[in-house]
């Protein structure tokens, strides 16, 4: 009899020593990571010049769309929302879909967006001949 009260106990401790193990690997991911998600975080600039090479920045921001927007860029909700319909794609953010008018004044910016987006690089860069044709391309500029 005290030898199957032995083994009760003995296997007690195992099963609770097992359930504790498998507890500790099921969260193995770091706190405040991720893993579901491919990364999306960008630093846009906007700088006075025609290349970025010898413009000076004027505002830099930060923007980041995963797994949620955030960053400090004044409309990231808008911005990643815009991205994302994008694909990604800078040079299909709302070209001539604004219903401003724009003067003809050459008086160039450039705008940069590096980072990662969707888990893939990011180097872009575009010169508009003026602060209002760059803002023609919708929220994510717009800072």
């Amino acid at each position: 009899m005290r030898y199957i009260a032995a083994r009760i106990g003995l296997g007690a401790a195992l099963v609770m020593s097992c359930l504790t193990v498998a507890g500790s690997t099921a969260s193995a991911a770091p706190e405040g990571t991720d893993s579901l998600y491919a990364p999306s975080a960008l630093v846009l600039t906007i700088g006075k010049g025609e290349t970025a090479a010898d413009s000076t920045v004027q505002r830099a921001v930060v923007l980041r769309c995963t797994p949620t927007a955030g960053g400090d860029h004044p409309a990231a909700e808008q911005a990643c929302a815009e991205l994302r319909a994008a694909n990604g794609d800078f040079n299909a953010l709302g070209a001539g879909n604004s219903p401003r008018i724009c003067p003809k004044i050459w008086d160039p910016v450039v705008v940069t967006a590096q980072g990662v987006w969707q888990g893939k690089r990011v180097d872009y860069e575009e010169t508009f001949g003026n602060s209002c044709m760059a803002g023609d391309r919708g929220h994510v500029f717009e800072f």
